[in-house]
């Protein structure tokens, strides 16, 4: 318990509206036994927020799979590239007298999203007008144009792609069916690619080879979750065996791995019209689109946090050096529950999927000072309950029985901290950004920690009550 004056404001952290917050006492502990002063008060409250929708024009292109194709859904129509280079194989040279038969590209696709019967036209194109370096940070917004004219496809034909057909499908170890692509490549690239015979560094390599482009040309209701890109050379050589002339036919292969770097271009066809069209809604649902989408800005009304907070543990006051200073008690964030209800989860089949739910929410939410979204990602950090909360898709029923599906965060880490500042802040935004989350597995503890975060680079589309149509703060919180 501590004496403060009412000028001096200890908890002050700032509000972005006035709004109003409905108490409710919910104990006073050991009242009839303890003196008021020694009581533990132990109140709740419920805090409006404010929230809107924000345009993300790009992000780092940093993931592990990617996607290629082009889709036109109610959140506007999107494009993917891919833009990569291919790693060197170190020590590597062909025989001396070795022919160069054959070039194949290699596509290997996880899953996919949208129609899973509608064709698209993929080609590749050689990067002639530059390549990456390895150490630079790459956006999704990346002009193409920089390292690709697109002058002349490198395909033998222009390869039709139906996504459910899975023409060209190997079976894994365990017999599960992998969905490949396999498309020849031309022979003029066939002949540039097979004139480089030795292979001493991967920035030799690059200098020789400077990578691929890869899209599609038509079609606007796929796009495939690609896993890996390979390049196969196929060449035979031929060598004395017992005085006699032996033929050997040989296959190597060139990687698209994490030695080297793979861009993903992510487009928006009228990309504000859209965007303008779903704040339209903004007073009922909110959105986080990824990638590159949109994402969803939360203003916490902290100086009304605060001042209800001040003004429910006072207990008194005193006359100090001719000035009334009030007494209260030591402030204590016990829980501050944020809630998001999701709109759009789809529980039927494949079958019966429409276009309305191509994408489908993410999987993990990421509720981030808005200040710290930059440092965040390209620092590679890990949720802490002081920046960055980790949300997951939570189900469960309502009153008549029906699924419901939402992300809760437990703010009351970041929130005490908050309360703890010395330097009055006038507004606490935050976002709700998707991302794609890595675990690592303890047998000690047989536990899985999160060993990494980084913004969703799949598609997806959450929809959200906004706000204004039941989004709140709930808040429980103690004196001493």
């Amino acid at each position: 318990m501590g004496i403060l004056r009412r000028t001096i404001g200890i908890l002050c952290l700032a509000a972005l509206c006035c709004l109003t917050a409905c108490k409710n006492d919910i104990a006073e502990a050991g009242g009839g036994t303890l003196y008021e002063k020694d009581a533990i008060i132990v109140l709740s409250d419920t805090f409006s927020i404010l929230s809107a929708i924000d345009s993300c024009e790009a992000i780092v292109s940093q993931a592990d799979s990617f996607l290629l194709g082009e889709i036109e859904t109610d959140y506007g129509l999107v494009k993917a590239s891919i833009l990569t280079q291919l790693a060197c194989p170190e020590g590597f040279s062909y025989p001396s007298n070795a022919v160069i038969d054959s070039v194949c590209l290699f596509i290997y696709y996880a899953s996919w999203v949208g129609d899973s019967y509608s064709p698209l036209a993929l080609n590749a194109y050689l990067l002639d007008r530059g390549t990456f370096s390895y150490n630079h940070t790459y956006s999704t917004d990346l002009n193409i144009s920089d390292f690709c004219s697109r002058d002349k496809s490198i395909l033998t034909n222009k390869r039709i792609v139906v996504a459910s057909e899975k023409l060209d499908s190997i079976a894994d170890s365990n017999g599960k069916y992998i969905p490949m692509l396999r498309m020849r490549l031309n022979d003029d690239f066939t002949e540039m690619f097979g004139s480089i015979r030795s292979f001493g560094s991967q920035d030799e390599f690059n200098k020789q080879f400077n990578g691929l482009l890869l899209e599609t040309s038509f079609g606007s209701s796929t796009v495939l979750n690609i896993s890996d890109i390979a390049l196969g050379v196929y060449y035979h050589f031929s060598y004395d065996k017992a005085g006699r002339d032996t033929t050997v036919n040989d296959l190597k292969a060139f990687y698209a791995n994490a030695e080297i770097r793979t861009i993903n271009h992510i487009h928006y066809e009228d990309r504000q019209e859209w965007v303008d069209e779903l704040k339209k809604d903004s007073d009922t649902y909110n959105y986080i689109i990824a990638p590159a989408g949109v994402y969803t800005r939360m203003a916490f009304p902290m100086k009304q946090i605060v001042d209800t907070i001040y003004n429910n543990l006072i207990i008194g006051s005193e006359i100090v050096d001719g000035d009334t200073a009030y007494v209260m008690k030591r402030p204590y964030v016990n829980k501050a529950q944020l809630r998001v209800d999701i709109e759009n989860y789809y529980e039927g089949t494949d079958a019966d999927i429409t276009r309305n739910d191509w994408l489908q929410p993410s999987t993990y939410m990421l509720l981030i000072k808005e200040e710290s979204i930059d440092r965040f990602f390209s620092n590679k950090e890990l949720p802490t309950d002081t920046c960055a909360i980790l949300g997951q898709i939570t189900s469960d029923t309502d009153d008549n029985g029906d699924n419901i599906y939402y992300y809760s965060f437990d703010m009351s880490d970041l929130l005490a901290r908050e309360l703890r500042r010395d330097t009055a802040s006038s507004e606490l935004i935050m976002a709700l950004i998707p991302v794609t989350v890595s675990t690592t597995y303890s047998s000690t503890y047989s536990t899985n920690t999160v060993s990494s975060v980084t913004q969703q680079q799949t598609l997806s589309a959450t929809k959200i009550r906004s706000a204004s149509n039941g989004m709140n703060l709930k808040m429980v919180y103690s004196g001493f």
